[in-house]
C-alpha cells in the first residue's frame, strides 16, 4: 500500500528579491552619495593657494577662452587644474570671457572664481606716479596700471584737440596731473583716465585754494610750474619748500629773473648734471629761468601736493636768493642782498671742488 506524501511547505523567494533590490538602491545610493562629494569638493572646495602673497591676472580685450585659462593656470595658484576646467566650462565661462584685472585670492572655490571672472567683478588697481619729468615718462607709468599703451596715452598728451578740451595745452596738459594714490579699473581706456585726472584735479582746486593762487598773484597752472620748480630745488626736505617759495614768489614780485638751477637742466634735458655751469646757463630754451624773466612754459615735473600747498602757502620772508648748504646736508642757506648769497654760494662751491664734483 502507497503511502501518499505529504508536501512541505514552500520555500519563499521573495526575501531574495527583495534583498537584490535592497543591495541595488545602497549601491545606487552609495554612488550618488560619492557623486555628490565629488561634485561638492568641485564646486565649493578651496582650490587657490597664492601662499599669502597677493596674485593677479589680466585678462586683456578678446582673449579667448583658452588664453584666459593658460594666463591663470601660468600663476600656478590653482591647486587642481582640472577640476577648474570642468567648472569653467560647466558654468559657460568659455562664452562669457571678460577682460579685466582679477585677484586670485587665497582659498576661493572653482565655483567663486568662475562667477568672479565670468561677471567681469574685477578688482581695481591703484594708480599713482611720481618722479615723471616729461610726457613720455608720464604715458610709460601710466600705461602699466590700465589697458592702454604708451603710445595712445602719449598721444592724448600729446594731441593739442584733446587737451583743449580738457582746458589745457600740450605744454601745459602736465599741470593736470595731481600726484596722488587713485583707484580705477584696468579696463580704464586712454580718454577716460585722462577725464578722470581732470575730475581729480578740479576736486583739488576747490575755491578756497583758487583765492590762495590769486592771493599770489598766479592762476592754478602757474602754481603747478612754480612748485615743480621748488619741487626740484628742495627733494629731501619737504618743509624746507614754503621758504623756498617764498622766495621766488619774491623775485618775481619784484620782476627778477627766478634763476632757478633745475629749469636751467631741464632745458639741457641732460638729468645727470650736478653742477651747473656757464655753459649750461647759455643754453636756449624758453625754460631756462636765467635767459627769460617770469615762469617757464610748462612744469619741469609733476608736483607733490606738499610741493603745490607750499606755493600757495609760502613763508612770508625777505629773501631773494638762496643756494646749498656746505655741509651737503639737502638743506639751503638764504639770504636778503647778494652779498650774503656771493658768500654762501662760495662756501658751497668750495665743498663741491672738495669732493672733485665739477659737472
Amino acid at each position: 500500500m502507497n503511502t501518499p506524501v505529504t508536501p512541505g511547505p514552500r520555500r519563499s523567494r521573495t526575501p531574495k528579491k527583495t534583498s537584490k533590490w535592497t543591495y541595488a538602491l545602497v549601491l545606487l545610493m552609495f554612488l550618488f552619495v560619492c557623486f555628490s562629494y565629488y561634485v561638492y569638493q568641485i564646486v565649493y572646495t578651496p582650490n587657490v593657494e597664492n601662499k599669502g602673497e597677493p596674485v593677479y591676472v589680466l585678462i586683456p580685450r578678446g582673449a579667448t577662452y583658452e588664453q584666459a585659462m593658460d594666463s591663470i593656470e601660468a600663476k600656478k595658484v590653482i591647486i587642481d587644474k582640472l577640476s577648474f576646467r570642468f567648472m569653467a566650462k560647466w558654468m559657460k565661462y568659455p562664452q562669457l570671457v571678460k577682460p579685466g584685472r582679477y585677484e586670485l585670492e587665497n582659498g576661493l572655490t572653482n565655483y567663486h572664481l568662475i562667477a568672479k571672472l565670468r561677471s567681469g567683478d574685477q578688482d581695481p588697481v591703484k594708480l599713482t606716479y611720481t618722479n615723471v619729468r616729461l610726457k613720455k615718462d608720464l604715458a610709460q607709468k601710466l600705461s602699466t596700471f590700465i589697458d592702454a599703451s604708451p603710445k595712445e596715452i602719449d598721444s592724448l598728451l600729446n594731441s593739442p584737440s584733446f587737451t583743449r578740451k580738457l582746458g589745457f595745452d600740450t605744454t601745459t596738459i602736465l599741470t593736470m596731473f595731481i600726484p596722488n594714490t587713485y583707484e580705477m579699473y584696468w579696463t580704464t581706456s586712454a580718454e577716460e583716465m585722462m577725464e578722470r585726472m581732470k575730475k581729480e584735479y578740479d576736486k583739488y582746486w576747490t575755491p578756497a585754494r583758487v583765492a590762495k593762487a590769486e592771493k599770489q598773484g598766479l592762476t592754478k597752472k602757474e602754481v603747478s610750474i612754480l612748485a615743480s620748480i621748488v619741487q626740484a630745488e628742495q627733494g629731501m626736505h619737504p618743509d624746507e619748500r614754503p621758504r623756498i617759495a617764498g622766495v621766488y614768489l619774491n623775485r618775481l614780485k619784484k620782476g627778477m629773473l627766478l634763476q632757478a638751477d633745475p629749469t636751467v637742466v631741464f632745458a639741457t634735458g641732460d638729468f645727470t648734471i650736478r653742477r651747473v655751469l656757464n655753459v649750461h646757463l647759455r643754453t636756449d630754451s624758453p625754460y631756462n629761468t636765467y635767459r627769460n624773466k617770469g615762469l617757464p612754459p610748462g612744469p619741469i615735473n609733476l608736483p607733490s601736493i606738499t610741493s603745490l600747498e607750499s606755493v600757495l602757502n609760502p613763508e612770508q620772508h625777505n629773501y631773494i636768493y638762496f643756494c646749498a648748504k656746505e655741509d651737503f646736508s639737502g638743506y639751503h642757506a638764504f639770504a636778503t642782498n647778494e652779498a650774503d648769497h656771493r658768500r654762501n654760494a662760495a662756501r658751497f662751491h668750495a665743498a663741491m671742488n672738495a669732493r672733485n664734483i665739477m659737472k
